[in-house]
């Protein structure tokens, strides 16, 4: 697909204003409908049973007290949910409801739907469940020992030569790079291998999964839930309960945070399970607890990073292997891991192999640019070593090596126009960098890489009598998109901001819409609003055309008007927007415009952070004093929420590099599920989040856009890394760097 190369040039009106978002009046004041808050009438109570072991056979489950109790109007296990899917989907529906047995710690294996909360809880204690408790696996390094439990039967392991035979943990093996490795670090003067640990951490919404269900006896159905991509839990749920994706409709609700977690279904084919079966709406709130247990984390790692260099800071080789645990279910987030490693650098010999793990852990979700953070943490650790064993300063090591136009990128792609470069001269030029540190302080800086995805996008625009715009979308708003959106409507129409209302459509009333991830929500939607406001504006002008009576090639749009063009109409004025919709019933009817794209072309995002941090010697406690994010956002469209990205992405990357992890015991059950034990970092635990908003345009859309939601949280675990490391004067390789672990580390030094 091919766009104008006009953006280079672009003189914008309203878009990069920083304009109020339509939905702040309502969330401010409560008014604001999230996933708890729908109601019907006659609705029931949905509760899940779930399991209390890591791994066991599931014997026998008698649900026959709990359905005879008085106010039980459904009773679901996996008997009740046949497999619709010829085992395409066999994974997600095993993760929402157990089948012969139960693969962790919070694994659903019964659901009840009572006329309210007590009776549904009284109905879960009178299902009784008989285990077979098996032997189990939390840790990704066992789990890849010989003679480890076999979380998967039949899994064997993809992408080696020859096809394995046996069963195994490892689900997938994934190669990326070019070069020779042996070549290249046999030019090294300096060769630096370590090894690195990551801990599972959970996305830290502050709504937990909620949806209203219900399906009628002619078996059409409606969803309101709380997602990311309401056509995605669609296509999924109907094909989980064989239904017909037509009569299923999906609305979405507002988002109290996402970041990745909410893209897969979890209890809602449950819900509408329970619905059919009592013929009554059912509604299911997740406890914070079944969210830490039964939602999905990101992945916890375990790695070995090896880098040559020469004493003049060429990089001659790198090579990362990098294990991700997936949970009990197989994905590629070690397929991720393996592309992102090296991503930033400019390598003629690079090796990266991920591999995809399973474990007794709850299936693991999106975090956010997932699986980037982790490699980059041992990749950019390793950046700060061998910038310290050459005497080289860590940025100018990163500058020298830096990837750039026209580089072939480590998993394959000769990269375009990038900004990674212009990160890191804006990060040595930085105010930040040339302050002085105090005692116990330690700076650190490190780089992040991530895609951005496109995909299948739908928008129509709406003009109405009077002059305003009803922008419909499919794309879920989990950052100010609607704002966004208006502001690209606004600017290619040529009126004001307050002219256009954004809202974003349920699944009956617009075509599919991929899940807002990957950064593709201002990207795509922006790219079909783009389209859609111009063909809205090819319609204006042939009513222009017809209200003058003059051939439709003798008019321009300009400003938000039609204007004559040639001297024979000077005796015409312009027709605005507004005179042109007034006469809209006598020109041919109501003025629309509408685009379907599968928007290629996304341009991959970087960034360079630096962060300040003091380290307490004594107790190990830490305090981020100073942090800045510097990242290439393409075109800024609304700057307010370009720079609460970063700073958002930079603050749960703080949390997970300091405090934030999943704790299993040696039973295998999660020890700390919950906000008390479970810390995710409050405003007290935070500096300021500094900003600066660089706009290298993305040749492949219309504005220069690039994605920007993902790539600040892939930094912040090395940046702090590298300035804890600095301030405690010792290597730290295992995160979160809490303080047990920095006083321990201080201490193995001191021996």
């Amino acid at each position: 697909m091919t766009h104008d190369q006009s953006f280079t040039n672009q003189k914008f009106k309203v878009v990069g204003t920083r304009v109020n978002r339509p939905d702040g009046v309502d969330k401010v004041t409560g008014r604001a409908k999230y996933g708890a808050d729908a109601t019907a009438p006659g609705q029931l109570v949905g509760l899940f049973l779930r399991s209390p072991h890591a791994h066991a056979r599931i014997k026998k489950i008698d649900t026959s007290k709990a359905e005879k109790l008085k106010g039980v109007k459904a009773v679901i296990t996996s008997a009740d949910l046949p497999d619709h899917t010829n085992g395409a989907l066999l994974d997600k529906l095993t993760n929402c409801m157990a089948r012969d047995r139960v693969l962790y710690d919070g694994h659903a294996v019964a659901a009840v739907a009572a006329i309210d909360r007590q009776t549904a809880k009284k109905a879960l204690k009178l299902i009784k469940v008989s285990y077979e408790v098996l032997p189990h696996v939390t840790d990704v390094d066992e789990a890849m020992k010989p003679g480890a439990p076999i979380v998967q039967p039949g899994t064997k392991t993809r992408g080696v030569d020859p096809k394995p035979t046996k069963d195994s943990n490892v689900a997938g093996v994934s190669t990326f790079g070019h070069g020779d490795l042996d070549a290249g670090f046999k030019e090294a003067d300096v060769i630096i291998e370590k090894s690195y640990k990551t801990e599972q951490t959970h996305q830290g919404y502050i709504e937990p999964h909620a949806c209203l269900a219900s399906v009628g006896p002619d078996g059409s159905g409606e969803l309101w839930v709380t997602t990311q991509g309401h056509y995605t839990y669609r296509t999924d749920c109907a094909a989980l309960l064989g239904m017909d994706l037509a009569k299923l409709k999906v609305t979405s609700s507002e988002i109290g945070g996402g970041f990745g977690g909410k893209t897969h279904v979890w209890i809602e084919p449950i819900a509408l399970a329970l619905s059919r079966k009592a013929n009554r709406p059912v509604k299911a709130v997740m406890t914070r607890e079944e969210v830490f247990k039964a939602s999905g984390p990101t992945c916890s790692t375990s790695m070995d990073i090896k880098i040559g260099v020469k004493k003049d800071g060429t990089i001659t080789a790198g090579s990362a292997h990098i294990r991700y645990q997936d949970g009990a279910f197989p994905f590629i987030w070690g397929q991720l891991g393996a592309m992102t490693a090296f991503a930033c650098y400019d390598l003629k010999n690079v090796q990266a192999v991920g591999y995809d793990v399973l474990v007794n852990r709850p299936k693991v979700a999106a975090y956010r640019a997932p699986s980037a953070p982790m490699a980059a943490f041992g990749v950019e650790s390793t950046m700060d070593l061998l910038a310290e064993a050459i005497g080289m300063d860590p940025v100018e090591l990163r500058i020298k090596n830096a990837a750039k136009e026209g580089t072939k990128a480590s998993y394959g792609p000769t990269y375009g126009p990038i900004g990674i470069g212009p990160t890191l001269e804006a990060a040595k030029n930085h105010p930040h960098m040339k302050t002085k540190l105090k005692k116990n302080q330690g700076r650190g800086m490190a780089c992040g890489f991530w895609f951005n995805f496109g995909g299948q996008t739908c928008t129509d625009i709406n003009i109405g009598s009077d002059g305003t715009v009803n922008l419909s979308l499919g794309t879920v708003d989990v950052g100010g998109s609607r704002a966004s959106m208006s502001l690209i409507c606004a600017e290619e129409l040529g009126i004001p901001y307050e002219q256009v209302k954004a809202n974003v459509a349920d699944t009956s009333s617009l075509g599919h819409n991929d899940t807002t991830e990957g950064s593709r929500g201002t990207f795509s939607s922006g790219m079909a609003t783009i389209f859609a406001a111009r063909e809205a504006i090819e319609e204006l002008k042939n009513r222009a055309a017809q209200m003058w009576d003059i051939p439709v090639e003798e008019i321009e749009w300009i400003d938000g008007e039609a204007r004559a063009v040639g001297q024979q109409h000077d005796n015409l004025p312009p027709l605005t927007l507004k005179e042109i919709a007034a006469k809209a019933a006598g020109t041919g009817g109501p003025i629309a415009g509408h685009n379907e794209v599968v928007a290629d072309g996304a341009g991959v995002s970087f960034a360079s952070h630096i962060c300040d941090v003091e380290v307490d010697p004594e107790t190990g406690g830490t305090k981020v004093v100073r942090y800045t994010v510097i990242q290439d956002a393409g075109k800024a469209i609304h700057p307010d929420y370009v720079e609460g990205q970063f700073q958002g992405g930079a603050a749960q990357g703080i949390g997970w590099a300091l405090n934030e992890e999943y704790i299993y015991g040696e039973d295998g059950t999660l020890q700390n599920a919950g906000f008390l034990d479970y810390r995710i970092p409050v405003c007290s635990d935070l500096p300021f989040i500094d900003t600066q908003i660089l706009e290298i345009p993305n040749p492949n859309h219309p504005y220069g856009i690039r994605g920007v939601g993902e790539t600040s949280i892939v930094p912040p675990l090395a940046a702090i890394g590298n300035a804890v490391s600095n301030a405690a004067g010792v290597r730290m390789t295992h995160v979160p760097m809490s303080p047990p672990r920095i006083l321990k580390a201080i201490e193995d030094a001191g021996a």
